[in-house]
């Protein structure tokens, strides 16, 4: 097979959680800070570096609480989230061709175990990176190659599947194809080296 590791970003790429995401970072700046951002200012920076940093390109003086309210928010709505329609079915598929399977997120580890034990998906994956294994975070390469480490697996070997230019910017950096897909709602990204519109088309790239 072509690519024995397949890598998958969390948000938006297997979870629905774009307006989880959004509501809950207009709660916190609503609260903390007396104001709304654009949603256009907020999506353009989700999936990138860790939660700190993107609250700390709102306002570097609040972060600390304006982390706090966010999670506040944000993680109770984990446990609820779906995964988009035909996911479930793709991840069977790869695991009966005997891929092995993992999660890399800028999300922490315990909002990981409650998406997978809402959307019932945490028994297909053999690894997960999340934002407190690594100290440098995608866009860099860091999460990708520790994933790649825990499994014993060269960066030739991988796909790395997600929905943002952080995803792509990752994988490229770490020597992994890039796959992006266009159902996530977040963000739309066409340059990668491979372009999905359905999780079905994921198995023909893949």
């Amino acid at each position: 097979m072509r690519y024995p590791v397949v890598l998958f970003d969390l948000d938006g790429t297997l979870v629905d959680s774009a307006a989880a995401i959004l509501g809950s970072f207009h709660h916190a700046t609503e609260t903390v800070l007396r104001r709304r951002f654009p949603d256009e200012q907020i999506l353009a920076q989700i999936g990138g570096t860790n939660l700190a940093h993107q609250m700390e390109l709102l306002d570097p003086d609040r972060v600390d609480e304006l982390v706090r309210v966010y999670r506040e928010h944000n993680d109770p709505q984990y446990s609820e989230l779906a995964c988009f329609v035909g996911v479930v079915e793709v991840l069977e598929a790869l695991r009966a061709e005997g891929r092995r399977l993992g999660v890399v997120t800028a999300k922490r580890r315990p909002a990981v175990e409650r998406a997978f034990a809402g959307a019932g998906i945490g028994g297909f994956f053999d690894v997960v990176v999340g934002s407190e294994d690594t100290k440098r975070h995608k866009p860099g390469p860091e999460p990708v190659l520790k994933a790649l480490e825990l499994l014993g697996a060269q960066p030739d070997e991988a796909a790395y599947v997600g929905d943002s230019p952080f995803d792509v910017a990752a994988a490229r950096a770490a020597g992994v194809f890039a796959i992006a897909v266009g159902w996530g709602g977040i963000h739309r990204v066409e340059d990668a080296d491979g372009f999905v519109e359905t999780p079905e088309e994921l198995l023909g790239v893949l």
